[in-house]
């Protein structure tokens, strides 16, 4: 994580902004939350806010934007193409977690969705899965819009807060380190004057 914060940091504001929300749009739209680190993506924006490259505000409002949007497009890919879609390519070697996904829709119901968003592979997952079970839409949306509120500001928070302890930690090494460097130039002076006095008493 420590890399992408550095690379986003490089980036200017808007940069970073598109960049975040892509990757949580994508994460939940197109089924690649097995290789896209949306959460991620949303901690290491709120890092970057703590730093002062992006207001915390805007980043927020738009992570939950794009995973409320991401979600809608997942539930009409889900509706449209149906469970056919579920049974190809990488979701075929993930059938078990597919179908632990499909039991959590049948026993939940809209629950379902707002508990699946704190999953990662469920996040991708639930939204198709309720637009093929035809979980009307209007349901949908409110638990969909509920769970990405509650992720997204949670996420956000949580790498602003993680910014703001790294920046106190890394204060503490600063000042350590200068402390031990000190200790060690005082140590080493009065080696010199021991060594010295020593010398002109031989």
């Amino acid at each position: 994580m420590h890399a992408l914060v550095d690379w986003l940091a490089d980036l200017s504001g808007p940069v970073v902004y598109l960049v975040v929300t892509a990757l949580v749009f994508a994460e939940d739209a197109l089924f690649f939350g097995f290789v896209l680190p949306g959460e991620t993506a949303v901690i290491v924006g709120g890092v970057l806010a703590r730093r002062g490259n992006v207001e915390l505000v805007w980043l927020t409002l738009a992570v939950v934007l794009a995973a409320i949007a991401g979600d809608s497009v997942g539930y009409e890919i889900g509706r449209r193409a149906g469970p056919p879609l579920l049974s190809r390519g990488p979701l075929r070697r993930r059938a078990g977690r597919v179908e632990k996904a499909r039991d959590l829709i049948r026993r939940r119901g809209p629950a379902a969705v707002f508990v699946g968003r704190f999953v990662a592979l469920f996040r991708s997952l639930v939204p198709a899965l309720a637009g093929a079970s035809n979980m009307p839409y209007r349901r949908f949306l409110l638990y969909n819009a509920l769970g990405g509120l509650v992720w997204g500001v949670g996420n956000a928070l949580l790498g602003y807060a993680a910014g703001a302890a790294y920046e106190r930690a890394e204060t503490l090494v600063g000042r350590t380190v200068a402390l031990a460097f000190a200790a060690i130039v005082v140590v080493a002076l009065v080696v010199w004057r021991i060594r010295r006095h020593r010398r002109s008493h031989s």
